[in-house]
């Protein structure tokens, strides 16, 4: 995999195309994320991730459902989830799904966990919004003990206690999920990331630079405070969002339409003001390249960068066309000016095999502490 992942995410929104008037189907739009992520890994691309939304005009109500799926269809491609709702799911559902997609993949999976940000959701799985942050943080906190312990006692404010309960199957050769938590706003879930060690992956689209590095830099110095290792060590992952043709006037006026219609920001700023102040880019490969290195002045350098790329009922065909370009062009040139430069202390993204690797040698060096 290298120093550094690439990869895509999906809201799965079914939106109509401003400039055809077609809306696709449900059964059209699954299919077609399915093939979309396919041609992900065959354009050499690291990594497919899903949201997870369970009202209309989205389709993704199950990401687990569709990387399972595709752990069968691809063979290299990480399958992962641009949010999977630790607030409104059962953490004893989750840690069975997961483990049981880690099997299936071979390890090729991670998730990232997040509040979403559509309010009526809470209600419909029995869950109130006001308690969004302690849901996410009680939730979480099971979550993890289910994959690490064997049994489990536990009781809270939010579910039924649990008595000696074994989540199944356990996780693959004994290594959890690497788990990324998601977040555009919200200091608290930056900060539960830097407890546990785990990933932080910012949103990125919404928000200008300075946004991101603020939310960024918070969760370094609390990693390094958690005694994770040095700020530097910290797992970042970034979002985006870019639109490409050769030359950059055509890109511009090809994407206007669907921008200006975007269920997501449509009928707001202009798309020239929304690509001065936020990191989405429209225009050429190069214009993307330099943009996307431009990031690591800001967060410094990081794991991994997933760009939205199917969405604002951009037909099929187009979005096949930007991934051609992204692995065909983008990419190549960021994973080599990527690496220039790049600090020995700084970690690759994480991988289950060097996880499973970094394991060995801890209970190796455990086993040698009790022997002396």
């Amino acid at each position: 995999m290298g120093q550094m992942q690439f990869g895509i995410f999906s809201v799965g929104d079914i939106t109509t195309d401003p400039t055809t008037g077609h809306t696709p189907t449900d059964a059209s739009r699954i299919k077609d994320i399915v093939t979309i992520a396919q041609h992900a890994e065959a354009v050499g691309l690291d990594v497919f991730a899903m949201g997870e939304h369970h009202n209309p005009p989205f389709f993704p109500s199950s990401p687990v459902a569709i990387n399972s799926w595709l752990a069968a269809k691809t063979e290299r491609l990480v399958l992962s989830t641009a949010t999977t709702l630790i607030t409104t799911n059962d953490p004893v559902r989750l840690a069975e799904d997961y483990a049981m997609l880690q099997h299936l993949s071979d390890g090729r999976m991670d998730l990232t966990l997040g509040r979403g940000n559509t309010g009526p959701v809470y209600p419909w799985f029995g869950e109130d919004i006001r308690q969004g942050i302690p849901l996410a943080l009680e939730k979480y906190a099971l979550l993890r003990r289910l994959w690490r312990e064997d049994f489990v006692d536990w009781s809270g404010q939010f579910r039924t206690p649990l008595q000696g309960f074994q989540s199944t199957p356990r996780p693959l050769d004994g290594v959890p999920p690497f788990v990324w938590h998601g977040s555009i706003r919200s200091p608290e879930i930056a900060e539960q990331a830097a407890y546990y060690g785990d990933g932080f992956f910012a949103n990125h689209i919404f928000w200008p630079g300075s946004h991101t590095a603020k939310m960024v830099n918070f969760y370094r110095q609390r990693f390094e405070h958690h005694g994770h290792g040095t700020a530097a060590q910290a797992i970042v992952g970034l979002g985006g969002q870019v639109f490409m043709r050769k030359n950059s006037q055509d890109a511009v006026k090809e994407f206007r339409p669907y921008f200006d219609n975007a269920p997501v920001y449509g009928h707001g700023p202009s798309l020239e003001e929304f690509t001065s102040q936020t990191p989405l880019t429209v225009g050429s490969p190069q214009e993307v390249i330099d943009r996307t290195l431009g990031f690591r002045d800001y967060v410094g350098d990081y794991q991994r960068q997933l760009w939205l790329m199917d969405h604002a009922g951009l037909p099929l065909k187009t979005v096949l066309e930007q991934l051609d370009i992204l692995g065909g062009e983008v990419v190549p040139v960021l994973r080599e000016e990527f690496a220039k430069n790049r600090p020995a202390e700084v970690p690759d993204a994480p991988t289950h095999d060097a996880r499973k690797a970094e394991a060995a040698v801890q209970a190796a060096a455990e086993k040698a502490e009790v022997a002396s």
